[in-house]
């Protein structure tokens, strides 16, 4: 379970990026963020993962409060929550493989673990054919599938992606969708950024709207404008 309790985020500039966000997202829950841009999307997924910290309020995962967290223990928060950018920081010079295999490898995985985790990811996104290429042989679909892998590699129980089909077309974007589909039905949480309302509408999924730095709405199961 992920939960917002009363936070807010201002910036030294005055400006209130967050103001009382109160959300749940139950385990293996799969959720949009969706509203304009600098409506403060990105500042949630920023203080989800402590790259940013509360003003005031309460993150908890799993019951505990990761706002309290050292600095020391903030690289073990972010092997238990993955993220998948817009662009997708891909390293030029190494496989496909190699690259999804580098996040398994600084964590001194052995060998014969990494094989077999990377196959399988590799596989879950649908470029087992793709594990010998470079990212300049493969489309824009199957770079952001490659960073989808590279996220999910090490298991980890939650998955925050940030705008991943923003750049890409109508039906290359479900390939991505049905990639991260196929990851939630393991179990793994997915949070997803998105200004895709075609994929919001069609997919009937928790849809949580934010407006101003506000929730303006929290929906169970809903499209890109329920109740607005």
């Amino acid at each position: 379970m992920i939960e917002f309790e009363n936070v807010y985020k201002e910036y030294s500039n005055g400006v209130m990026a967050l103001s009382n966000i109160n959300i749940s997202v139950p385990r293996g829950d799969f959720v949009f963020l969706v509203g304009n841009s600098g409506a403060g999307k990105s500042t949630m997924i920023k203080l989800l993962i402590r790259e940013e910290k509360v003003t005031r309020g309460k993150i908890l995962i799993g019951g505990t409060d990761i706002t309290k967290l050292r600095k020391k223990d903030i690289p073990k928060l972010r092997r238990n929550i993955s993220v998948v950018f817009q662009d997708f920081r891909l390293l030029d010079k190494k496989t496909i493989f190699e690259n999804v295999a580098y996040a398994l490898e600084i964590q001194g995985a052995s060998k014969k673990e990494i094989k077999k985790s990377v196959n399988e990811s590799l596989e879950i996104v649908g470029l087992s054919n793709r594990a010998l290429s470079y990212p300049d042989e493969l489309s824009g679909g199957e770079s952001q599938r490659v960073s989808i892998a590279r996220a999910i590699v090490n298991n980890a129980p939650i998955l925050v992606c940030d705008e991943p089909t923003g750049n890409l077309d109508t039906d290359t974007a479900w390939e991505i969708m049905n990639a991260l589909i196929k990851i939630n039905e393991r179990g793994t949480t997915v949070i997803m950024a998105t200004h895709a309302v075609g994929i919001v509408d069609k997919m009937q999924k928790h849809v949580i709207k934010i407006a101003n730095g506000c929730i303006a709405t929290d929906v169970e199961k809903g499209g890109y404008y329920e109740n607005n």
